[in-house]
This record gives C-alpha cells, structure tokens and sequence, in this order.
C-alpha cells in the first residue's frame, strides 16, 4: 500500500499539487488519507516530492519550520497561494485518468407533425 503511495506521490510535476486523499484514490485505496501522510513520514527523503503533497482545498498541514519549508519549496515551483492555500484551480494534479468526453453531435430532431384526424 504504502509504495502506491509513494509511486503515485513521484508523478506529480514540479508545479502541481495534489491532496492525500486525491493520492488515496488514485492508488486505489479511497478514504486511506492518512496513511498516505504515514507512508510519507516514514519513506524519509527517499526522493519523494513530499512538499507537493497538502490537504484537502489546498491547506498546507504541517506545522511549524516543515509548514515554512514546504511553502517555500512549492512558491519556487511557481506555486501561487490565495492566502493560506495553494490555488487549486491552477496548480491541481489529478493522475486518474479522465473520462473521454464523447464527441458525437447531438441530433437534432425535426418537430414532431400532429397526426391528422
């Protein structure tokens, strides 16, 4: 479990965030939220991009120097933040792969005539 983690974790992009949860799901264990932060507490600096890694709606939720430190990592990926939060219109990583949208035509329908009595 935890190397899906940590695998999934590897293929963020500089400049892109993603949240645990986003990184539970996309590992294939929904709702395991927290133990994506246990496997990164204990992978170490085994070259994992950690700092692009933050909670829910972009929050960062780490305390203290590790807060300061990630948020200075991402702001020199190009990172931008509204406030306290990374902007996760711009800079969300989802590695799921999307639904292709179909690009059939919709049809149109000619008025249906009423029937002569």
């Amino acid at each position: 479990m935890f190397n899906q983690f940590l695998r999934t974790i590897r293929r963020i992009p500089r400049g892109q965030v993603a949240t645990y949860g986003e990184i539970a799901r996309t590992a294939g264990f929904p709702g395991a939220a927290r133990q994506v932060a246990w496997a990164l507490h204990g992978s170490g600096t085994n070259r994992v991009p950690w700092h692009r890694v933050v909670g829910a709606n972009g929050r960062i939720l780490l305390r203290g120097h590790a807060a300061l430190e990630q948020r200075l990592r991402l702001r020199s990926e190009g990172v931008q933040f509204r406030g306290e939060r990374v902007d996760m219109r711009l800079h969300e990583f989802t590695a799921r792969k999307r639904r292709k949208i179909s690009s059939t035509r919709k049809r149109v329908r000619a008025p249906k005539s009423k029937a002569r009595r």
